[in-house]
């Protein structure tokens, strides 16, 4: 997967039932995608990003050459547009310690950036994570003749690979036919997203973890994650 900032309950399922997660990122960087930013609630209805600021790049730099502008506090920023949940969150004092902990890192890398967020949020949760960047990992893998081949390349690069799981979205994307003939299985994971009490009239589903942790308590979170599909 990409790495993420903050990502929604799909991503940590995906890394909580697998063995081995790989941040990918040796791509070309999508402006306005899940890399740099998030949604949390806004104070009374509805949803805003919170997000990080980057240096400006030409528009086909990679995701590791991306760099974090340190130009002003974006982090005081972030824990500002927080605050709110103070009013109605049961486990607001916990989660933002877990948001200073998890944005504590020197660092102008996006991608070190988004690896430790996940490294700080699975602690919390006693998720086990095996987690590489792709660019660190000095694997020899076969070009891609198209963009569903880099998953299947690095699988066969890694070698006794039995599986390779990847979100519900992928069932677009990828050519099966391709993964069972190196003996590879593939999964598409489907997050039956729950419902849970964001003390307001309407639910606004697929937000940051940020919002699940804000309002559930760990072991009811981790009930969350493993309810899910594999199609």
């Amino acid at each position: 997967m990409q790495p993420y900032f903050f990502p929604y309950l799909g991503y940590f399922s995906l890394i909580r039932h697998t063995n081995k997660f790989i941040l990918f990122d040796t791509v070309q960087f999508i402006k306005h995608g899940w890399i740099e930013r998030n949604r949390i609630l806004k104070p009374n209805f509805g949803w805003q990003y919170i997000g990080v600021p980057l240096v400006k790049h030409s528009r086909d730099t990679k995701i590791n050459d991306i760099a974090i502008n340190d130009n002003f506090d974006w982090r005081d920023k972030i824990l500002r547009q927080l605050e709110h949940y103070k009013k109605r969150a049961p486990f607001y004092r916990q989660t933002i310690e877990l948001v200073r902990e998890a944005l504590n890192i020197e660092t102008q890398s996006i991608v070190k950036l988004n690896e430790n967020i996940l490294k700080v949020v699975c602690n919390s949760m006693n998720i086990d994570l095996d987690v590489e960047i792709f660019s660190e990992m000095d694997l020899s893998i076969n070009n891609p003749n198209e963009p569903d081949e880099w998953a299947l390349n690095i699988c066969k690069s890694i070698g006794n690979i039995e599986e390779y799981w990847n979100p519900e979205g992928g069932l677009k994307f990828f050519n099966c036919k391709k993964y069972e003939e190196e003996g590879i299985k593939i999964n598409f994971l489907k997050m039956n997203l729950w419902k849970y009490s964001q003390r307001r009239k309407e639910f606004e589903t697929g937000l940051s973890i940020i919002d699940v942790m804000m309002f559930n308590e760990i072991n009811e979170i981790n009930k969350m994650l493993d309810d899910y599909e594999l199609l």
